[in-house]
């Protein structure tokens, strides 16, 4: 579903977002500008498009949102519970994911419709949490193992430019994608 002109408009404008403080509304800004630019680049993709693997790439479309969405999840842990969830078993779904088929399943077959509604659980409740919470807690640090050496505002931004990243590694791979279909006379 194309992404409507005001939602756009909400995004391209950092400020104030009710319910959140004044740092972690621009914060959650940032984060739902790259939420609708991803949406944006997996637009109207199939579960065939979303599993492919052109030669020379390593993760699937499917894959890397997964990935996100299981990165949303280990900073919840992580931030909100202080506790690294590697170990944890309510984790345990989203290791393949997170370790891109390393450690677990990887993901293969699941609709667009699926993997949006997974990321739109795990952000739902990052917003819920971040609400929460006040600007000066963006400046404590973490307390989960392997996690404490960063503070909560460089967690949660390290998620959006780990979204980003992927971001654009779906635009690469769409248009790889788009080489390797046979043109339609």
């Amino acid at each position: 579903m194309p992404i409507e002109a005001a939602e756009w408009q909400d995004a391209c404008r950092l400020g104030p977002r009710p319910g959140f403080t004044p740092q972690i509304s621009v914060l959650v800004g940032m984060m739902h500008y790259a939420r609708l630019t991803t949406r944006e680049a997996v637009e109207g993709l199939s579960v065939q498009e979303l599993d492919a693997l052109p030669p020379g790439f390593s993760n699937s479309i499917g894959m890397l949102l997964a990935h996100m969405a299981a990165t949303d999840r280990l900073y919840q842990a992580a931030s909100f519970e202080g506790r690294s969830c590697f170990e944890a078993d309510d984790y345990a779904p989203y290791v393949g994911a997170m370790t891109f088929g390393w450690k677990g399943e990887p993901v293969r077959g699941r609709t667009l419709d699926d993997l949006l509604a997974e990321l739109d659980a795990t952000r739902a409740e990052t917003l819920r949490q971040l609400a929460e919470h006040d600007d000066d807690w963006l400046t404590t640090l973490l307390t989960a193992p392997g996690f404490d050496d960063m503070n909560q505002h460089w967690a949660w931004f390290h998620v959006m430019e780990d979204e980003l990243s992927h971001r654009g590694q779906i635009r690469i791979l769409r248009k790889a994608l788009a080489l390797q279909t046979p043109p339609v006379s």
